[in-house]
């Protein structure tokens, strides 16, 4: 009796030390909580920011919008800084830097700030050479008398028209924009918390997605992750705007597009239920589409 009292003891012990291990274990197992739609049924997947590498290696299907787009970068001064002229025009297998400098900054050197300080010394050291040479006496040299002549008529030239650049008359037009869909908004634009880059339309698959601006579709894809197929206007150098989660997309990249045209059709690519994501983004970074879209009647 006394020896099964002992085991007893002991096991009793073992148990008691293996349930205090598992909770230490516990603690660290990391447990994935879906974030929850409005009503709590369906969850949504919340588009956030990728990490910025410092180089990126262009794939097959990438633009440099798709590329600045999913950055959070300018796609003007991403191609300035790889040295990307005006046509935008990237190869798959291209190394593109994404830490790019703001256009206004200028980097100077002590030395090439010595150097120009000392050319510009040399420069003004001649020019006194020169004109204390200029200052000795010249002989006199008798004049010639030369019969004034009538000055010849000048024939009257119009001034040449100042003619506008087509890409300079874009950016400076006035955008007037338009609901891309007539679905209620789910979820709006939070740049903080449960952040979401624009807005999220309610919808049935098939409906019409409608450009909100006129212009040019720089991208239509699905190679952007968390975006499902994609569609992207560049509508005046400084403002796009984005759909995405498509079921089917109706543009080409190049093609050009008026304000009310369908572009695609809702669906629920790249996320977990059927809805419209839209953004609109100013100089590369996300704003607020409630902002600029006209007050609903």
């Amino acid at each position: 009796m006394v020896g099964a009292g002992a085991d007893c003891v002991k096991l009793a012990a073992v148990v008691a030390v293996t349930l205090m291990l598992s909770a230490c274990s516990s603690s660290s197992i990391y447990t994935p909580v879906d974030e929850r739609s409005i009503g709590g049924r369906q969850p949504v997947k919340v588009v956030t920011s990728q990490p910025r590498p410092d180089l990126y290696r262009v794939r097959k299907g990438d633009t440099l919008y798709s590329i600045a787009f999913r950055y959070g970068l300018d796609f003007r001064q991403l191609a300035r800084s790889n040295g990307i002229s005006n046509r935008y025009a990237i190869y798959p297998g291209q190394t593109l830097k994404l830490k790019v400098l703001p256009p206004s900054r200028v980097i100077t050197s002590k030395s090439s700030t010595k150097k120009t300080v000392s050319a510009q010394k040399t420069v003004s050291s001649k020019k006194a050479v020169a004109s204390q040479k200029s200052t000795k006496p010249k002989a006199v040299v008798k004049q010639k008398v030369v019969k004034p002549v009538a000055p010849a008529r000048k024939k009257s030239v119009s001034p040449p028209v100042a003619r506008k650049s087509v890409t300079s008359s874009v950016a400076n037009r006035t955008l007037s924009w338009r609901w891309p869909v007539s679905g209620k908004i789910i979820q709006g634009y939070s740049s903080r918390g449960k952040v979401n880059k624009g807005i999220n339309f309610s919808g049935n698959k098939g409906d019409a997605v409608r450009a909100a601006e006129a212009g040019k579709i720089v991208y239509a894809g699905s190679g952007l992750l968390g975006y499902g197929n994609l569609v992207i206007i560049n509508h005046n150098q400084k403002y796009l705007s984005a759909y995405a989660h498509n079921s089917r997309i109706h543009v080409k990249e190049n093609d050009m597009v008026k304000v009310g045209d369908k572009i695609a059709e809702i669906g629920s690519s790249g996320a977990t239920r059927t809805m419209l994501h839209f953004e609109i983004r100013k100089d590369g970074r996300p704003v607020d589409p409630m902002k600029y879209l006209p007050r609903k009647r």
